[in-house]
């Protein structure tokens, strides 16, 4: 497929229907605003307008800002490169949201990744996870590499993988001879969205120390062998600069560009 028909697939199986939520948390539809939040440790809230803003963008913005503030919850405004209107941007920003760094939408085949060959160095091992205290180590690990916040990270998976065991697979990489008593090398995991054909891949942040050594493709393809299994046809992925050019380089495609937008309380 087309980088443009992929783009397509998505924005009709996953953003219009809001299929990429995090399992157990609200889904709402506000006129436009496709919202999505949960309330409590590890809450927050994530927005979307796939369909545009309407003619009072401003108001509209205003109104997620004041429905979130209410609930003490910070949020996430998340935005594509072709949505409407196209200075969206600058009026979250004008509304008191924080830009981050922008990333990129890669799409793709499973089976492309699975036409490749990988294979981890032999000091590492790899393997999926379903206790606390590896959930404990990801989240070190990404704290570590991105000061995104251990306590969320952790109780974020820890939650997920307990409610929705058949929607998430966390996996990371260790040195075989530290193991569990180790750090987390890479961890990164996999959302299904059922019904959609698509599986998204999150995490994948590895030690300085690591990095080029194979352990970002051997853990994407470990993903992608189990997205195929479960019968998945599409990967989703917002690409840093950093793993963009490796998920390119798999036959991937970059679609479009994201940016999320912070609204802090």
């Amino acid at each position: 497929m087309t980088p443009d028909e992929l783009l397509d697939v998505f924005h009709r199986r996953i953003r219009l229907p809001d299929a990429d939520t995090i399992p157990g948390w609200k889904q709402e539809l506000d006129g436009l605003v496709h919202r999505s939040y949960a309330e409590g440790p590890g809450g927050g809230g994530f927005v979307e307008t796939p369909r545009g803003l309407g003619d009072d963008p401003d108001a509209v913005i205003a109104g997620q800002v004041e429905f979130f503030r209410e609930r003490g919850l910070s949020f996430e405004w998340k935005t594509y490169a072709y949505d409407e209107p196209a200075d969206l941007g600058e009026r979250l920003v004008r509304a008191g949201f924080v830009a981050e760094e922008p990333e990129t939408l890669i799409l793709g085949e499973v089976d492309r990744i699975l036409e490749r060959p990988s294979a981890l160095p032999s000091k590492v091992r790899l393997r999926d996870v379903h206790e606390q205290a590896d959930f404990h180590r990801i989240a070190v690990l990404m704290d570590t590499l991105w000061n995104n916040g251990l306590e969320r990270i952790e109780e974020r998976l820890a939650n997920e993988s307990k409610l929705f065991p058949d929607r998430l697979v966390v996996t990371l990489i260790e040195e075989a001879l530290n193991g569990p008593d180790g750090p987390a090398l890479t961890a990164a995991w996999i959302r299904f969205h059922p019904g959609t054909g698509f599986a998204s891949l999150w995490g994948g942040g590895t030690l300085p120390e690591w990095r080029r050594q194979g352990l970002y493709s051997a853990i994407l393809a470990h993903r992608a062998r189990i997205a195929k299994d479960r019968g998945y046809e599409f990967l989703r992925v917002d690409a840093s600069e950093d793993s963009r050019p490796i998920l390119q380089k798999l036959g991937l495609h970059a679609v479009t560009t994201t940016t999320p937008y912070q609204f802090s309380v």
